[in-house]
């Protein structure tokens, strides 16, 4: 029992020591992140479209 005590203590300390970013921060990064995903989807969107396309014309 002392070990789990003694576990969640430590835990407790470490996050103390964690610097946590701002609030704008974090919108900053969040809105890179949807951005980004956005742009990669719709660039897989188009190869896909193509190559079906290309598929189709083959066959």
């Amino acid at each position: 029992m002392k070990k789990i005590v003694q576990f969640f203590k430590d835990s407790v300390g470490e996050l103390k020591k964690v610097v946590w970013p701002s609030r704008d921060s974090v919108i900053a990064s969040t809105k890179v992140v949807l951005l980004s995903t956005i742009a990669v989807a719709l660039f897989l969107g188009v190869v896909d479209f193509l190559l079906v396309r290309g598929i189709d014309l083959l066959f």
